[in-house]
């Protein structure tokens, strides 16, 4: 049947909007020819990274989808196999972090290429970290001699300050149980130690331990069956690393009275029989093996630390010191046993009497009340008066204490 046209004016769409669906055209995927061109681009300047970053900056190669890539030809030379750390097939350079000596004047310019293109195009910070990661955690796959080149490119960026890479994409990844066990782990933060250390300070390693969480945590870098002090010791001063040595036999040594004065001060609060306390504190000590100096001290602050502080009243505050005194002077007679411990117990008083306002009036009254409970000799106390060293408040606490002592010699005289 045919239709004849109908004379009826159709409706047009003149000043109306029609709303269409964009469609979302996906650039296809193709990571095998961006590793190809990236390759091409190191091949075609002979490895010259300063005319290598050039010609980066002016292609239009897509960064955006393949910055894991592209960090894989920068360290490998090529793209890498799925689930491997092993070029896949494909073209592939020989000017890679992985081919270069292990040296830090063969890797160095690296670290500096990497800079000027993060400079270019900050996002792939992203990307740099995600490879790190991965080659890290993956440490087993790699010859021993590529691992170090990875250790000291890794001590170079952080030396570098090599934009934006998070401390924690290091050293997390590395606490893989396997790796810590084979002594994996503990190779490469040696090396990389070394490393860190030709142009940083011991300071500034500990800093980048601290962010990365690690600061407390040296030892889980061992393998378990050799996690002592002593074998992280013997390691690292074969490694020349002995002022790390000292700093992690320091951490220790802090972290051990930390649990002393954290139990001390439990057990002054808690009002536990003197005695058990003694023989608590005796058994800690003999178990973290502290030097009698730190023991006065750390003593002197759990009895403190468990205090009950009466807001400003100086007067409250100073009956309540000395009744903290003499309820654990049996304690700190057990312990103050030379003259020299006593009069490290004398400089603690005066330290902390200093560093608190509220106990500025309290010193001479502490200092009679440890004399009447035989804590200090009074040799030690004229000693203190006459020739003591520590110079914080002593003008002020020296005054206080001169009706005390012109006491004392007038006592001593008599004799």
């Amino acid at each position: 049947m045919l239709f004849a046209c109908s004379s009826k004016e159709k409706p047009t769409l003149g000043g109306t909007r029609i709303k269409t669906r964009k469609r979302n055209i996906a650039a296809p995927l193709d990571p095998a020819a961006f590793s190809d061109a990236v390759v091409l681009i190191y091949l075609d300047n002979a490895g010259d990274l300063e005319l290598v970053a050039k010609s980066i900056e002016s292609s239009d190669l897509n960064f955006s989808r393949y910055g894991d890539i592209f960090f894989e030809v920068v360290f490998i030379g090529g793209r890498t196999q799925t689930g491997s750390v092993k070029s896949d097939e494909g073209e592939r350079h020989p000017y890679s972090i992985i081919d270069c000596e292990p040296k830090r004047e063969a890797i160095l310019p690296s670290v500096v290429y990497i800079q000027k293109i993060l400079r270019r195009r900050p996002f792939l910070i992203k990307n740099l970290e995600n490879v790190t990661r991965r080659f890290l955690q993956s440490l087993e796959l790699f010859e021993e001699n590529e691992r170090k080149k990875l250790a000291i490119f890794t001590a170079l960026a952080f030396s570098q300050k090599l934009s934006g890479l998070p401390v924690e994409t290091v050293f997390q990844p590395l606490l893989k149980d396997n790796l810590v066990a084979k002594g994996i782990v503990l190779s490469f933060v040696t090396d990389f130690f070394n490393e860190y250390l030709v142009e940083n300070s011991l300071d500034d390693l500990i800093a980048i331990l601290r962010r990365g969480k690690m600061e407390d945590k040296l030892l889980d870098f061992l393998p378990p069956t050799k996690r002592t002090t002593e074998s992280f010791a013997e390691h690292f001063t074969k490694a020349g690393l002995s002022a790390l040595v000292e700093y992690n036999e320091k951490k220790i040594f802090e972290v051990k009275l930390k649990e002393i004065k954290a139990v001390l001060t439990s057990q002054v609060t808690e009002e536990i029989n003197v005695d058990e306390v003694i023989e608590t504190v005796k058994q800690q000590v003999k178990d973290a093996k502290l030097p009698e100096i730190e023991v006065v001290r750390v003593i002197w602050d759990g009895i403190m630390d468990a205090v009950q502080w009466s807001g400003k009243n100086q007067q409250q505050n100073a009956n309540a010191v000395l009744r903290q005194v003499k309820t654990w002077a049996p304690l700190l007679n057990t312990f103050c046993s030379s003259g020299k411990m006593e009069m490290e117990l004398m400089y603690k008083v005066q330290m902390q009497c200093y560093e608190d306002a509220k106990l500025m009036k309290v010193f001479p009254e502490v200092v009679r009340s440890l004399y009447e409970l035989d804590v200090l000799a009074e040799d030690t106390i004229l000693h203190w008066y006459r020739k003591g060293s520590n110079p914080k408040g002593r003008q002020t606490f020296v005054k206080g204490l001169e009706p005390f002592v012109n006491w004392l010699e007038e006592a001593e005289e008599e004799e």
